[in-house]
């Protein structure tokens, strides 16, 4: 089959790789344009840019999926269809069309649960054991389209965002090899999602990225793993942005302020105190430092005993 692909982040990675495995014709990779990043901010490619070329497909990264010249390039691919994992921006209905056989998008979540940008750190956020990766055909509105195929994975309790979103693209590229192995022998039963139903995945940023010391143990350490690696957990010491990672509710009696540093030593590590519980803190980034374990922080000039976090 005659496959355009679309893709951006490392999650987009398993995808491509499976699709080039089961022997399709990837006959085009679109992805988006070069970014700065690193802390020279120079211009480098995406991820997917850089397999692609590696593997010697052709590439396209418009600033917007839009346009006569992108348009033509595209039809000139000749694909079969067009497979979405992670793209990054919103597709036109003509675009969309231009498949003989439409558009599948590769979702992280199981729809109509979680619709949005964010599924797998929302997932872990909110508390859920359960979650999965979901093959929709592309409709205008938001990942709303109906089903051809979902497979569920449970949430571990000591799952991060950036562990569960290796194996959640992994599980996904190989349900999107199932599907189009599917669609090679004939149509496959697609199922509308119920709407009413629906749940959202907004956005993780910086802002929404804050912890909150006034919620209970469980739900920070439930947010912080959600935001690992990207874009980090963080609160304010003395001002000063900290990064926290490997949260543990801890058996601790409540003792101090929600934010307060209860112990920070060597015999219970670094606990803090919570609404209601303390939680231990395996690991920690403090601003312009590596990521290091806790313990080590401790023994330099991290905090002590009575300080807080805000």
């Amino acid at each position: 089959m005659r496959v355009l692909f679309w893709g951006t982040p490392e999650f987009a990675v398993p995808a491509l790789r499976a699709l080039g495995g089961a022997g399709h014709d990837v006959v085009g990779v679109v992805t988006r344009p070069d970014r700065p990043r690193g802390r020279g901010r120079k211009p480098r490619p995406s991820v997917v840019k850089s397999i692609a070329e590696a593997e010697g497909y052709p590439v396209f990264t418009p600033e917007r999926p839009l346009g006569d010249p992108f348009e033509s390039a595209i039809r000139a691919a000749r694909p079969d269809i067009s497979v979405v994992v992670a793209y990054g921006c919103i597709l036109a209905r003509r675009i969309l069309d231009i498949p003989r056989l439409g558009s599948l998008n590769l979702h992280a979540s199981l729809l109509p649960e979680l619709r949005g940008a964010a599924p797998i750190a929302r997932a872990i956020e909110r508390g859920h054991s359960v979650t999965g990766v979901s093959i929709m055909r592309m409709v205008e509105a938001m990942d709303a389209g109906p089903v051809l195929a979902q497979e569920s994975i449970p949430i571990g309790p000591d799952d991060t965002a950036s562990g569960l979103s290796r194996r959640l693209a992994d599980n996904g590229a190989r349900l999107m090899t199932d599907v189009l192995a599917r669609l090679e022998a004939g149509p496959v039963p697609e199922e509308e999602q119920d709407h009413d139903a629906a749940t959202f995945a907004p956005k993780v940023d910086r802002e929404s990225a804050r912890v909150d010391w006034r919620r209970d143990a469980r739900a920070v350490a439930n947010h912080i793993r959600a935001m690992d690696a990207v874009p980090g957990a963080w609160t304010l010491l003395g001002g000063a942005p900290v990064k926290l990672f490997s949260p543990g509710v801890a058996e601790w009696p409540q003792v101090g302020a929600p934010g307060e540093i209860v112990s920070a030593g060597p015999e219970h590590g670094l606990l803090v105190a919570t609404a209601r519980g303390a939680l231990r803190i395996g690991e920690v980034q403090p601003a312009g430092k590596r990521r290091m374990d806790a313990a080590a922080w401790l023994r330099g000039r991290g905090p002590r005993a009575g300080d807080r976090f805000e």
